[in-house]
């Protein structure tokens, strides 16, 4: 497979369990999915597969200087692992976001734009989430 077509299939793994997580959370199948990181867990795969790939093709992985980290990111296998990461990582911040939320209980109305903000844009829905979450326990 080439880099491109594990970049669609890599994304595609994420975004049903996206969904999941934004419309079914209490589902048991989504939780099932939630509690073993089952996701996350495959992308991990991918990832290590694409890491390695970049090691073996660039002799190592600089991240000292942002210089360095621009060279990195010109080679195609690092940018998948790249985007492979964000996908796992974003997708166990969602699922953090959620088993948080099983004590504070946010109505899902609530959590589904922090869910999404967290899917498109990481740190954003993360904040977002943390802000909503010191208001509700506050109130408590």
């Amino acid at each position: 497979m080439t880099p491109t077509e594990v970049f669609s299939i890599s994304s595609m793994i994420a975004m049903p369990m996206w969904i999941l997580m934004i419309l079914f959370p209490n589902w048991k199948a989504t939780r099932f999915l939630i509690d073993f990181k089952v996701v996350p867990i495959l992308l991990s795969f991918i990832y290590v597969f694409y890491i390695f790939k970049t090691i073996q093709i660039g002799g190592g992985i600089d991240f000292g200087s942002l210089t360095s980290v621009m060279a990195l990111f010109t080679e195609e296998n690092a940018v998948l692992a790249g985007w492979v990461h964000y996908l796992a990582f974003d997708l166990l911040v969602g699922m953090w976001m959620l088993d948080q939320n099983k004590g504070v209980k946010i109505h899902q109305l609530i959590m589904a734009p922090c869910l999404f903000a967290t899917f498109m844009l990481g740190p954003i829905g993360f904040l977002l989430f943390i802000i909503i979450r010191a208001f509700k326990q506050k109130q408590s």
